[in-house]
């Protein structure tokens, strides 16, 4: 096995709603065409108060060149003054490192199926189930299109509450469509 290899990435989203954020991620990792691990916890705590997800830069997280090699991490955190935040944190062109306040992010290599999906169901003050349902349906439509996306789904939900921790088994009966939009019910 060559552990040079490119690594595939997977899916991560973070969704803030009413009364906090909730982030999601698939559990494949893979090494080339390898699937290394089916059960990969993409999501980290970070604080009691903030947690991060990432793709492609686990092996790189404390490399200074994280950011560089392709790496996305979606920050989401709750506190009293500020509510539910969500951040994208990536690379812009030869800008350098970015971060970014967002609704909602989505990354990974199944993100390009979710972009029109999102648009579409994402909705300002949303309580925590609907966000939760959202990831979860959204991991499993990229799960379902999505070579480098698999495993379960993990969900993190950051509120004033607390942190509590899903995960879900994939939609296993989730039938190909020709609109992603069809699908949201």
């Amino acid at each position: 096995m060559d552990l040079n290899a490119p690594n595939s990435m997977g899916t991560i989203i973070g969704v803030t709603y009413e009364g906090g954020v909730v982030l999601g991620a698939d559990s494949r990792s893979c090494t080339g065409m390898y699937v290394a691990n089916r059960a990969k916890d993409k999501i980290t705590q970070l604080t009691d108060n903030v947690a991060a997800c990432t793709v492609k830069v686990a092996a790189n997280l404390v490399s200074k060149n994280m950011l560089q090699t392709g790496g996305l991490i979606i920050v989401g955190g709750w506190d009293k003054y500020e509510g539910g935040k969500i951040y994208g944190v990536g690379r812009l062109g030869g800008s350098g490192t970015v971060v970014i306040e967002q609704p909602f992010a989505i990354g990974g290599s199944g993100s390009s199926y979710l972009y029109g999906f999102f648009d579409q169901a994402w909705k300002q003050g949303m309580t925590e189930q609907e966000a939760e349902q959202l990831i979860v349906k959204a991991l499993s439509l990229a799960i379902a299109r999505d070579g480098a996306t698999g495993g379960i789904v993990r969900t993190v939900t950051i509120n004033s509450q607390g942190v509590s921790r899903n995960f879900y088994p994939v939609d296993t009966d989730l039938e190909a469509h020709t609109s992603l939009l069809d699908i949201w019910s």
